[in-house]
């Protein structure tokens, strides 16, 4: 096994390692406690994927999160009304640089997973979780709804158990989580399990075959969500931050009080 750093410019919030000789990328989310995806680790995310587009041998990438926790989500500050435009549209294109990328991504969480958080993770191929993580998608609580949760949870765990998770803001436990399907296993060491999953099931294949299967297991999915995303993008700029009480959330969250809702 050989491993190496692979040198991305300005890359200060995310830590990548190679092994296999670029079949495997470890990608670590380093900026505890709570690995806050704000612009710039959206950046260099986002960056990762492109360079991944152009990496023939790489095989799968493999995502965590550095320290106790996977990520506590997209950061609030940047909600605000006058960043919150660009935030979306960097956001967004770090999920659409993943689908261009066609690299299988492969996700390991412990402690908590939440917001934007969230969204990455259940964009994977695959969840392994510690026992002791858990998820939550608490955009409602701030005022606001998660974009790319609305649009992709659905798929992943039915449309009853996405309503609940979007529209309550509530947290599930990781039992909860893999009875829903949100995770897709449990385990102590859910770096190290990922891990072998990918050598066993990816490191066999193809390259190259393998992208086109990611891509055509996912064709359909992908369209979908090139669609939503934009219109869902929309909808918050031009409809939802146009309100009272979104940007009061945001400003309550920040403030450290309870928000006064006006109900519009």
């Amino acid at each position: 096994m050989t491993s190496d750093t692979v040198q991305l410019s300005k890359s200060t919030k995310i830590d990548t390692e190679r092994l296999e000789g670029d079949a495997i990328w470890r990608v670590t989310l380093n900026s505890p406690k709570g690995n806050v995806l704000d612009a710039e680790m959206t950046a260099e995310l986002t960056e990762l994927f492109v360079a991944a587009a152009g990496q023939p041998r790489l095989k799968a990438i493999l995502l965590s999160g550095e320290g106790l926790h996977f990520c506590f989500g997209a950061s609030v500050e940047e909600h605000r009304p006058d960043q919150v435009a660009g935030m979306l549209a960097g956001f967004h294109g770090l999920f659409r640089a993943i689908m261009a990328a066609g690299v299988p991504v492969i996700a390991s969480v412990r402690g908590c997973c939440l917001g934007g958080g969230l969204e990455l993770a259940a964009f994977c191929q695959r969840i392994f979780a510690h026992s002791g993580a858990s998820f939550g998608q608490p955009e409602i609580k701030l005022g606001v709804f998660a974009p790319v949760a609305s649009a992709i949870l659905a798929d992943r765990i039915g449309r009853g158990a996405a309503d609940d998770l979007l529209l309550t803001g509530r947290v599930a436990k990781a039992e909860e989580a893999l009875a829903m399907g949100l995770v897709d296993e449990l385990v102590d060491e859910p770096e190290a399990a990922a891990e072998e999953w990918v050598r066993k099931h990816f490191l066999p294949l193809s390259a190259s075959s393998l992208r086109f299967a990611t891509r055509a297991a996912r064709h359909e999915f992908n369209r979908r969500f090139e669609r939503n995303i934009d219109e869902l993008e929309r909808l918050y700029l031009g409809q939802l931050m146009n309100t009272i009480d979104a940007p009061e959330g945001i400003s309550a969250f920040l403030e450290k009080r309870e928000p006064k809702w006006s109900d519009a």
